[in-house]
């Protein structure tokens, strides 16, 4: 299964649309949002995928974003501030991350295979032991190119890799 993961979209729908175009050329079929959508209007551009989100420090409008999830329908669900989930038997830890100690925490625990966060705007793929720390980069526009990008996870493979936008 390919799995792509996302962060920081920021109200930017524009780049919400080019992720998921980029993702359904890639075959994947579940989403992980690590939070800041900020606001609802993000949400249908997910459509016809399986979306797994949560709350990030600028998301205001936690009603219509949960209102917005539900209208995706199938098993998309928005979260609250962290997640555990588990695809092809591999398990995902997801957060916004605002504290890299808890980051780290998390993968030092050793407790997940997949640690996946946003918040700070830079594509990070790093390994703690058994876990890999991910952080698919950003779509906020003083984000640098190199980290406007998403991330796919291969459950078979178990490995990473980056897009990044043209």
């Amino acid at each position: 299964m390919q799995i792509g993961i996302l962060s920081d979209t920021h109200d930017n729908v524009e780049a919400v649309e080019r992720a998921t175009a980029i993702f359904e050329e890639e075959g994947v079929e579940v989403l992980v949002h690590c939070g800041d959508y900020i606001a609802p209007p993000v949400i249908p551009s997910f459509d016809g995928f399986e979306v797994h989100g949560v709350l990030g420090n600028n998301d205001g409008e936690v009603a219509g974003l949960h209102a917005a999830f539900d209208a995706l329908g199938g098993e998309s669900e928005l979260h609250g501030r962290f997640a555990e989930l588990t695809f092809d038997g591999l398990s995902f830890a997801v957060l916004h991350g605002e504290s890299l100690a808890e980051v780290r925490s998390l993968a030092d625990a050793g407790t997940y295979d997949y640690v996946c966060y946003g918040h700070h705007h830079e594509r990070e793929q790093t390994e703690t032991g058994r876990t890999t720390v991910l952080n698919p980069g950003a779509h906020f526009p003083t984000v640098p190119a190199e980290d406007r990008t998403v991330a796919i996870v291969d459950t078979e493979t178990e490995s990473v890799r980056f897009r990044e936008f043209e």
